[in-house]
């Protein structure tokens, strides 16, 4: 299923950075949040510093 930026051009989620935060959060590995975490970050890829609304920290 292919995504789109508000443009129109296509978004390869293959090419778009996943910051530390991601990595940290426990949703990183759910598949029901895929989808919306490529587009949050794909959203902020320019961005000086990431923001994630969704976070939450993998438990210990």
């Amino acid at each position: 299923m292919p995504f789109y930026n508000d443009d129109g051009t296509e978004i390869n989620p293959d090419l778009v950075p996943k910051p530390d935060l991601c990595v940290s959060c426990k949703k990183d590995d759910d598949p029901r949040e895929e989808i919306l975490c490529i587009l949050t970050r794909a959203d902020q890829q320019d961005a000086a510093e990431f923001q994630c609304f969704a976070y939450a920290p993998r438990e210990k």
